[in-house]
């Protein structure tokens, strides 16, 4: 769609198709075009991190749906067009999209669950499924949101019994059922959503992740490995040509001492060569949903009993030298096959469930560089290879920054009968990668946590700039260490304010109910983001109306009141509890 202004002059509007050729706008144009500005408000909107606000700076964020009115036009838009939304395309993590998954079905959802408006979204997806039962999976998932887990059990119930392999529906029973902590019945059920959809991410790691709810480490890793990875797309924002100069005024509304400007620009500190290059802040997509989980089995067992199972699964480097040396004419179709195979049909073929491996056995070292087939042609000369025998232990005692891990020793060529080597999968590369990157990681947070020990026991301070603490809080957060990546983030905000550590922080205070605290925290990442020009963000939006469900619209708006903080400041948040009300959410009423 383009406007075109004359001044002095007219106004015209048009649209252009792919081929560039000039098109009257029709009603069918602009409806879509409002549709789609909904849903990239909402898309490109900021978490409160402030990471989208620093990519394109000086651009004006809003919230498009303020009333009940704004609603009923933007749901009669997607109702009018959910049809044709599969045309959007979906995000990354989607391999094709359908009609229940792509960009106005994850838009719809985003919507309903930040605002609360459940009984809205469950009147929409009723009226579509009278026309195709295939949306029952969305009202299942809003049925499920609105605590309404009854009705959304005999939705999918039914639904099921009429769609017995429509893997929308199968992922959300699965995924109902593991959250409830019956991984027991969620397994069978994410088996065949994989059988439907085996081209699919999400069905895979779905199972993954059952699997590492059910301690079945060996088949969660064979289970990733099979996942399909897909290349991220970014979104189609518009790339902005680097300013020469940047002058953005500040409004009188966000001016407060304690905010400052610091890192929203671009103004670069200081951080060490090894905290920069750490790869896996860069994953997004399929990658960072893999790397999660590996990095939560890791949390659960360790990296040396990771390592010990991976060995068992995965043909290692030594042993195929050794398999190449004795059978040299062997068909490598009778070794290799698809880990799927071993992941969803019986144990029987696949290698001996090792969850739960006394723990007086040692590891077993199962090449001389502790790494798979793949790795020495993608590792990365800037990266240690990681040891079996290299414990939290050692490396606490031992390790220093500048010093990598001991290599371990050669294997022991007399156990050379790898009896278990036909069951054995070769490691996809990507996963190859995220065990390097894993490491790395593991070895900069020992590091760091080493350090910081040793400088409380010597009655040092341990400074680090603003930026290093933001990365070691994310590095903690990955690690699923909040207690550190909170510790981490804190000593950044002594530093200088951080939109990315306020918004960690915020996070610790939700996990233990402090209620203000929670308030504390919102005031400044809202009005930070007033700063730029940012007046929505959705996650904060859905921050204030979760803590007016729980305390009430009087007493919160009592605890902003009462924080020592500009009243212009004050002001900008009380506009999303005026929202709320708008919306009439649960608590605004008292």
């Amino acid at each position: 769609m383009r406007v075109q202004v004359q001044i002095p002059g007219t106004v015209e509007s048009y649209c252009v198709n792919e081929r560039g050729d000039k098109l009257e706008a029709s009603e069918e144009h602009w409806l879509e075009t409002y549709l789609c500005s909904i849903l990239r408000a909402y898309s490109y909107a900021d978490t409160g991190s402030g990471e989208v606000i620093k990519k394109i700076v000086g651009v004006r964020r809003f919230n498009p749906v303020t009333s009940t009115e704004a609603e009923h036009r933007f749901l009669d838009a997607a109702e009018r067009l959910f049809f044709s939304g599969w045309q959007l395309g979906s995000d990354p993590e989607i391999q094709v999209p359908n009609l229940v998954s792509n960009h106005l079905t994850t838009g719809l959802l985003d919507y309903i669950n930040t605002t609360g408006r459940y009984t809205s979204g469950i009147n929409l997806f009723e009226k579509l499924r009278t026309r195709d039962p295939e949306i029952s999976s969305l009202l299942a998932r809003v049925y499920i949101s609105a605590d309404e887990e009854v009705k959304a059990v005999q939705l999918l119930h039914e639904a099921i019994q009429e769609l017995p392999m429509d893997y929308s529906l199968l992922d959300c029973q699965a995924a109902f059922c593991n959250a409830k902590g019956r991984g027991d019945l969620a397994l069978e059920i994410a088996k065949r959503s994989v059988v439907s959809a085996p081209s699919e991410f999400s069905t895979w790691a779905r199972l993954a992740e059952i699997y590492v709810s059910l301690e079945e480490w060996d088949l969660a890793l064979l289970t990733l490995n099979s996942c399909p990875m897909f290349t991220y797309q970014d979104k189609d924002a518009p790339r902005m040509p680097e300013p020469l100069r940047i002058s953005l005024p500040i409004l009188p509304e966000t001016m407060c001492d304690e905010i400052d400007d610091a890192g929203a620009v671009g103004e670069t500190e200081l951080v060490h060569p090894t905290l920069r290059r750490l790869n896996a802040v860069n994953y997004k997509g399929t990658f960072r949903i893999a790397y999660m989980l590996l990095t939560e089995i890791t949390k659960k067992i360790g990296w040396d009993q990771l390592l010990r199972i991976r060995s068992q699964v995965f043909v290692m480097e030594e042993e195929y030298r050794h398999e190449k040396q004795i059978a040299p004419q062997h068909d490598s179709s009778n070794s290799s096959g698809n880990a799927s195979t071993v992941a969803l049909h019986s144990e029987d073929e696949g290698p001996q469930p090792n969850g739960h491996p006394d723990k007086a056995s040692q590891p077993e070292i199962a090449s001389a560089n502790g790494d798979d087939l793949s790795t020495a042609e993608t590792l990365s000369p800037s990266l240690s290879k990681p040891s079996h025998t290299v414990s939290t232990s050692a490396v606490r005692g031992s390790i220093d920054e500048n010093s990598a891990p001991q290599q371990p020793p050669p294997p022991d060529t007399s156990h050379a009968a790898y009896t278990q080597f036909q069951h054995k999968r070769l490691c996809e590369r990507w996963l190859d990668n995220l065990f390097m990157v894993l490491y790395e990681d593991l070895r900069i947070y020992t590091i760091w946590r080493t350090e910081a020990a040793q400088y409380r026991q010597q009655a040092l301070a341990y400074k680090k700039s603003a930026e290093e603490w933001e990365i070691l809080g994310e590095l903690a957060e990955r690690l699923h260490h909040p207690e550190e990546a909170v510790e981490a983030w804190q000593a950044c905000l002594s530093v200088r304010f951080s939109p990315r550590a306020m918004k960690g922080v915020l996070g610790m205070y939700e996990r233990n109910g402090d209620g203000k605290g929670v308030l504390g925290a919102t005031i400044r990442l809202v009005a930070w983001q007033y700063r730029w020009y940012s007046e929505f963000s959705p996650q904060l939006l859905y921050t204030v109306r979760k803590l007016i469900e729980e305390e009430g619209a009087v007493k919160v708006r009592s605890i902003i009141q009462a924080t020592s903080l500009p009243q212009h400041v004050l002001e900008l948040t009380h506009q999303y509890a005026s929202l709320c009300a708008a919306f009439r959410s649960s608590g605004s009423d008292g």
